[in-house]
């Protein structure tokens, strides 16, 4: 029996616009780039010249890219209208459904091709369509390479005239190009994670962290009477067993690798030494104000650069950084794809 290929569906999913290839002018009056290219120097240095930023129809700017950059950007970060219904003063917010998926799918497709094999694109977005994007990202893409769906904690209070729910968050789609040859990257430990490191016995190994020693399960091998330094003696509790034999047990006893606690009578634990961990963690699925800021932060970093003339949702300086510290590496390239009426606009820049 042949299994038949679910697609989204919806009025004018067929009509496609006819797009021409485009040639991309520089405004020398708007540029601030070196005269010349200095001879000699590796194009990965000369990144003064790879950043570019484009006013014009957001669609047609995306071909004109394509020519030039196909298979070679490695993160693609779009933040498009929500399809809220709303009026704002740079796009509208509200088209009908289906258009919107149009425009979307149009968008996507060239987006995909400008993706190096291993890049990954991100896509801020709202309930009102999220569903309806992810099921049309997994047509474009492949629903093997859907990567993840990242909470961002927009808002960090109430609003007090919701009428059902007072919306804190947006999502953050994460779709790769290649699911087997994209890498995630990792975050650095903070301070108050590296701070439940201490070192209460002084041991010249340095500062270690407590960690269990028992199993969730009764293994007969396990489960004997530990001595503590006090005399008393303890064992594991009901149902479950030691991580380790007797005979491994004694040797972490003897390597100073059980702390039985500042008197010498609480349960052992095991001793995990910060120069024994990575200093990374990976990212969570939830991304709160406090890690990557919230809308009133944007607002006001807006407001510092453009006066008063703000954009109605723009996104913190933040949680572009986390975006493209998990998505990138240094030099590589990295494209701000923005649907704006007014002004549309694409930025292409190189380096993380």
């Amino acid at each position: 029996m042949s299994k038949k290929k679910l697609e989204l569906t919806w009025i004018g999913k067929e009509t496609r616009p006819k797009l021409e290839p485009r040639i991309l002018l520089e405004d020398a009056a708007r540029s601030y780039h070196a005269k010349y290219r200095s001879a000699g120097v590796s194009p990965a240095l000369q990144d003064i010249f790879d950043n570019r930023l484009i006013f014009g129809d957001n669609l047609l700017a995306l071909k004109a890219l394509e020519a030039e950059f196909a298979g070679k950007v490695k993160c693609v970060f779009i933040d498009p209208p929500y399809n809220t219904g709303s009026a704002f003063t740079h796009y509208d917010d509200g088209v009908e459904h289906s258009i919107w998926l149009s425009l979307m799918r149009d968008r996507l497709e060239i987006i995909r091709r400008l993706l190096s094999e291993d890049g990954s694109l991100w896509i801020t977005i709202d309930d009102n369509e999220a569903h309806y994007l992810k099921v049309l990202c997994d047509e474009v893409f492949g629903r093997a390479n859907f990567v993840s769906t990242v909470i961002w904690q927009k808002k960090y209070a109430p609003k007090s005239d919701s009428k059902y729910f007072s919306e804190s968050h947006d999502f953050v789609l994460v779709i790769a190009k290649q699911i087997d040859r994209f890498q995630l990257g990792r975050l650095h430990k903070t301070e108050k994670q590296t701070g439940r490191y201490t070192n209460r016995d002084n041991d010249p190994r340095g500062s270690w962290k407590a960690s269990d020693v028992l199993r969730n399960e009764a293994r007969d091998y396990a489960i004997f009477p530990v001595k503590l330094p006090s005399g008393r003696e303890v064992w594991p509790p009901s149902g479950t067993s030691w991580r380790y034999t007797k005979e491994k047990f004694e040797e972490l006893v003897a390597d100073n690798r059980i702390w039985f606690g500042v008197d010498g009578d609480a349960r052992p634990a095991y001793k995990r030494f910060i120069s024994e961990v990575s200093d990374t963690i990976p990212s969570t699925t939830i991304w709160g104000f406090d890690e990557v800021g919230h809308n009133d932060e944007s607002k006001k970093e807006m407001r510092a650069i453009f006066g008063e003339d703000l954009f109605a949702t723009p996104k913190p300086e933040r949680l572009l950084q986390r975006v493209i510290q998990l998505a990138t590496n240094p030099n590589d390239l990295i494209l701000d794809s923005e649907e704006n009426s007014q002004r549309g606009v694409e930025a292409l820049r190189v380096g993380s």
